[in-house]
């Protein structure tokens, strides 16, 4: 059982394959995240996923902690090839040359992001003005992969020379720093996260 858990509570169906996952949505997804270094955090993470388990990145989330200085975007961004290769050969994250590289690519243009906009808090949150946008969905498979919100990101970090940032990409960023609360109405955090919007 979850430190703080209520025996029984039923909550999002996705989040029971493991524990991890279960402490993952209990502690953190859906809740409004506005630290920078979180945010880039959560941005390289869903980008890592592409293609993949969001529980096997969970799993390599404290090794991605490591090898990526903590997100610390600028040292990410000057990340030399003699980094890069290292990172190719480090087992504890996902290793494919084009996920690393768009790293340093996006850390690159996260710093810029933050130059222009004081920081990225105040530039991301801007796509749902500012407030988590209040679903109310009953099961699972009524929420979508997409919004028109996100559609609006990709094309955005796009523009500005991040990769990896679709918009499948760019909602299960959403999801995770609370821009979206997707989850299910019968969730035992279903009203718990409404009401810290």
């Amino acid at each position: 059982m979850i430190p703080g858990e209520t025996s029984g509570a039923n909550r999002c169906t996705w989040s029971n394959g493991s524990t991890l996952e279960q402490a993952y949505h209990d502690k953190e997804w859906g809740r409004p995240v506005h630290d920078d270094r979180l945010l880039f955090e959560s941005l390289i993470l869903d980008g890592a996923q592409a293609g993949l388990s969001w529980a096997l990145i969970l799993k390599k989330r404290e090794n991605y902690r490591q090898a990526f200085d903590n997100f610390d975007a600028l040292k990410i961004a000057g990340y030399s090839a003699k980094k890069i290769a290292a990172l190719l050969e480090d087992a504890g994250i996902v290793r494919n040359r084009l996920k690393i590289q768009s790293a340093v690519t996006n850390a690159q243009a996260f710093l810029a992001v933050q130059e222009e906009f004081g920081s990225f808090d105040s530039y991301i949150w801007q796509f749902v003005d500012g407030k988590t946008i209040q679903n109310a969905w009953r099961k699972d498979s009524e929420v979508p992969a997409t919004s028109t919100e996100s559609d609006a990101m990709a094309k955005d970090l796009k523009k500005r020379g991040f990769k990896f940032v679709g918009s499948t990409i760019c909602y299960a960023f959403m999801q995770g720093v609370g821009m979206v609360n997707d989850h299910t109405t019968d969730c035992y955090l279903y009203k718990e996260i409404r009401s810290l919007s």
